[in-house]
């Protein structure tokens, strides 16, 4: 009868973990802060999930395998944005590259790759150089002109600006970090490293969803 029991323990053991790791709780002021005052969102009825990173951070290179995990299952009703964040004039270029992807439709071709030339492959004059990732772009299908013409447009001056703007309203101050719904933000230094930031984020969104179903039931 004890072999049986103890044979039912080690097999619920694996789920009881599991079960305790996706239910664990965290604390505001330790593991997370809370934005003050709240960033307003653009998500409608999803919980916006947000975030800050430089294309130029080793942390955020190494966090990027983590996030594309968390990414493929992350929680229902979730609105996931990247903003690269701009902590000083030498981010600003890599935010104008960010933004100039998005615009030209290759960021799915050329996001990890410019991750992967800066960290793997130590091209580090990508950091500050135009005329480098011109070279970058070119070599993943947009052509020189292309590239300057949209990266030096006005409509990515205005993304690089609202994006200096969110990194000060956010309150971030290293990378990578993330915000939830605009009202907390959490980051790898917070949480104890970055895969645990996830699981903060989770909570998080749990949090944010339990307050909004109390309120809309309060109407």
């Amino acid at each position: 009868m004890k072999r049986l029991l103890f044979g039912v323990l080690a097999l619920l053991a694996p789920v009881l973990v599991m079960a305790g790791t996706s239910a664990q709780s965290f604390d505001e002021g330790i593991e997370y802060q809370r934005i003050d005052p709240p960033v307003p969102t653009d998500s409608g009825h999803k919980v916006e999930v947000v975030e800050f990173f430089w294309y130029g951070c080793p942390h955020c290179y190494h966090f990027e395998p983590e996030l594309d995990k968390w990414l493929a299952h992350k929680p229902k009703g979730v609105e996931f944005k990247r903003i690269p964040a701009i902590l000083g004039s030498r981010w600003a270029p890599l935010a104008r590259a960010f933004y100039t992807e998005k615009l030209l439709g290759v960021f799915d071709k050329t996001h990890q790759a410019l991750f992967d030339a800066i960290h793997k492959d130590r091209r580090l004059k990508l950091l500050r150089d135009e005329g480098a990732l011109a070279d970058f772009f070119a070599q993943h299908g947009v052509s020189k002109d292309k590239f300057r013409s949209t990266y030096n447009s006005f409509a990515v001056d205005m993304d690089v600006r609202r994006a200096r703007d969110l990194t000060q309203r956010y309150g971030i101050d290293g990378v990578p970090s993330m915000a939830v719904a605009g009202r907390y933000r959490t980051s790898g230094q917070l949480a104890g490293d970055n895969q645990r930031m996830l699981d903060v984020v989770d909570f998080l969104v749990r949090k944010e969803r339990s307050a909004s179903s109390g309120a809309a039931s309060g109407e």
